[in-house]
């Protein structure tokens, strides 16, 4: 598969969700041509939907993925306002609303003219964005730390065989405390997060909801097993030069060049990690990723 691949995306294709309060609304991006194409499951950051990201998966789903994109109730498209009671728990709805993709796929595959019969079911990367990268990151073995600092139930996915996580929040000791006031899930142990990962933050990212700096973004790479590849983009800011859509207005950090440097290291990270190319993501590693930013393993 190259750049030039022709892609195809299907929206909303509608998974039925009992007791959500709304049918689960979701996108499929796919290479027209192809087969054995392996799945990304993709997390929306907050108050965004199945209709943003296009830099990140049009350039994944030309590469020969096949691109899932839950809209989570926390989207802007939906209006759930802090007054409805499921507010409290949509941190808990990301989750299961990921989950429930997974269980669809047959589903999700059969909505897409042509697609049906070229998926392979059992390849499967988990990708996600800000609070989608604190999603991603529960099915890839992150818990929850409760007031007294013991991690919650694990709701680790064995179905996802590796995972992104951009921009992901990290640990709960220095939130703001409007932050721990109202957002008690960002208290994540990372200790369990035992599944291949990539993190790719911004040096410049510096968060509204914590004391810390820029690399407050980089703990889930510093504290957990799995998280053994770490981007970080030199002035990148938490759009990571502007992931979520072209031109976008809150992109305070625009840059094709970080862009860039995100579709190819996590296409090449993607492609290695499911069995594609292993060469790719040896590849980009080994590459001067300079003045745009740099690549850290371990």
């Amino acid at each position: 598969m190259t750049s030039a691949t022709p892609i195809v995306s299907v929206r909303p294709v509608v998974v039925p969700a009992a007791g959500r309060g709304a049918d689960l609304r979701v996108r499929v991006t796919a290479p027209t041509t192809g087969t054995d194409l392996p799945v990304v499951l993709f997390a929306h950051g907050f108050g965004k939907s199945m209709d943003d990201y296009a830099p990140l998966v049009e350039h994944w789903a030309a590469a020969g993925l096949v691109v899932l994109q839950p809209t989570f109730l926390d989207s802007r498209t939906l209006h759930v306002t802090p007054e409805d009671p499921r507010y409290a728990d949509i941190w808990r709805i990301r989750v299961a609303d990921l989950t429930r993709v997974l269980d669809s796929l047959a589903l999700l595959e059969a909505a897409v003219p042509g697609l049906p019969g070229r998926v392979d079911h059992d390849r499967i990367a988990a990708v996600g964005h800000s609070w989608g990268g604190q999603s991603v990151g529960m099915l890839l073995g992150a818990r929850v730390l409760d007031a007294a600092g013991v991690p919650g139930e694990s709701l680790t996915d064995p179905r996802i065989r590796a995972g992104v996580l951009l921009a992901t929040t990290g640990t709960g000791e220095e939130l703001t405390p409007f932050a721990a006031e109202h957002f008690a899930f960002m208290r994540p142990d990372f200790s369990s997060l035992t599944t291949p990962s990539l993190v790719v933050a911004g040096d410049a990212d510096q968060s509204a909801l914590s004391t810390r700096g820029p690399d407050w973004f980089t703990d889930v790479f510093r504290l957990s097993p799995g998280a053994t590849d770490l981007l970080t983009l030199a002035g990148g800011e938490h759009s990571l030069g502007g992931i979520s859509g072209h031109g976008v207005t809150e992109t305070t950090d625009e840059s094709p060049e970080r862009v860039a440097l995100v579709q190819r290291a996590t296409t090449a990270y993607l492609r290695t990690a499911l069995g594609v190319d292993p060469a790719a993501w040896p590849a980009v590693r080994a590459e001067d990723a300079a003045p745009a930013g740099h690549i850290e393993s371990r």
